[in-house]
C-alpha cells in the first residue's frame, strides 16, 4: 500500500461524504486505502455513511473503525495509526475537498526528497484565501508574544512579527516550515516509527503541532507544499453544542504543549507571563460569550 488516509468523523456526514468523494472519485495512479473513524457520534451518521460506503468497504478501500467513547483526535487518529502498514499516511479532516492531482503531487514531491518527514499542502478557504494555520513557526515566547499583543498583525510582512503564520513568505512558493496542519497531513512511515505516534494528552488542537516539534527534533524536514491544495470547511466540523469544550481544549492545547516543551528551557518570569496570557485571553473569551449570550 503506498497510502493511508485517515479521517476522523464526528457527526458530521454531509461534509465527511464530501470529502471521500473528493478521493474516491478521482483515479489516483498509486494503491490506497481510507480508514474511517468514528468518534461516538450520536446522530446516525455513520450508519449512513456506512451504506453510502458499502461496496467500498467490500471491497476493502474503506475500512470503518467504531469508538464507543469519543477520547479525542489524537486518539481517534491513533487507533487508525496502528493498523495501517502503507509507505505514507494522511491525516486528512472530515471537513476537507480534496482538489485535481493534490495527493499525487504531494506524494510526488516527498519521494524526490527523501529527508521530509512530513508535508502540509496549500489550504485554502471556502472563499479562496489562505487558511494561515496550514504554515506556522514553533510558538515560543517571542512569536507567541508578537501574536497575542497584536504585532502580528500589523506587521505581517515582518520576518520578526509575521513569524506565527509566516505571512511574509509567499504562499504560492514551496518551503520548509516549522509546523503545518493536521487537516492534511502527509507522514512519511519511517518517520512515524522513529518519533512515535499522536500525543494523546491533546483532546483536540495542538497534535499536530506537538507531532511536527517531534519529527523536526529527529531532523527530518517539514515541508509547505503549495503546488497541491486543498478547501478547509474550517469549523464546520465543530458542533455547536460544544463550543464550550471546544474553546478549553484550545486554550489547554496551548498550555500543554509550552509545559511539554519550553518550561524547563524559560526561566520562571516567563513561564508566569506565558501562563497568564493563556488562561487570562481564555477567561476574556468565555466572560465575552457569556456577555454574548
Amino acid at each position: 500500500m503506498d497510502l493511508s488516509i485517515i479521517i476522523v468523523n464526528f457527526e458530521t456526514y454531509d461534509l465527511t461524504k464530501q470529502t471521500i468523494e473528493s478521493v474516491i472519485n478521482h483515479d489516483q495512479p498509486f494503491e490506497y486505502d481510507i480508514y474511517l473513524v468514528d468518534n461516538a457520534s450520536k446522530d446516525g451518521s455513520i450508519e449512513r455513511l456506512q451504506e453510502d460506503f458499502y461496496k467500498e468497504s467490500q471491497d476493502g478501500l474503506i475500512k470503518f473503525i467504531l469508538n464507543n467513547e469519543n477520547m479525542g483526535f489524537a486518539f481517534a487518529n491513533n487507533i487508525a495509526l496502528k493498523k495501517t502498514n502503507s509507505k505514507y499516511v494522511l491525516l486528512l479532516n472530515s471537513d476537507t475537498l480534496i482538489l485535481d492531482n493534490c495527493l499525487e503531487e504531494s506524494m510526488s514531491y516527498m519521494e524526490a526528497f527523501e529527508d521530509i518527514g512530513a508535508l502540509g499542502c496549500k489550504v485554502v478557504l471556502p472563499d479562496n484565501s489562505l487558511d494561515k494555520a496550514c504554515r506556522r513557526s514553533f510558538p515560543d515566547f517571542n512569536v507567541s508574544f508578537y501574536k497575542m499583543v497584536g504585532l502580528s498583525r500589523l506587521f505581517p510582512k515582518s520576518k520578526r512579527f509575521g513569524r506565527y503564520n509566516l505571512t511574509y513568505l509567499n504562499e504560492d512558493e514551496t518551503y520548509e516550515v516549522d509546523s503545518i496542519v493536521g487537516a492534511f497531513m502527509m507522514v512519511r512511515r519511517e518517520t512515524i516509527k522513529e518519533v512515535g505516534l499522536l500525543d494523546e494528552s491533546f483532546f483536540m488542537y495542538g497534535e499536530d503541532i506537538d507531532w511536527c516539534y517531534r519529527i523536526k527534533s529527529a531532523n527530518w524536514k517539514i515541508i509547505y507544499f503549495s503546488d497541491a491544495k486543498i478547501v478547509h470547511y474550517k469549523g464546520s466540523s465543530n458542533s455547536k453544542k460544544q463550543n464550550k469544550k471546544l474553546t478549553y481544549e484550545f486554550y489547554n492545547a496551548m498550555y500543554i504543549f509550552y509545559n511539554k516543551h519550553y518550561k524547563k528551557g524559560y526561566p520562571w518570569i516567563k513561564t508566569a507571563a506565558t501562563y497568564m496570557g493563556i488562561w487570562g485571553i481564555y477567561g476574556l473569551k468565555m466572560f465575552k460569550n457569556y456577555i454574548l449570550r
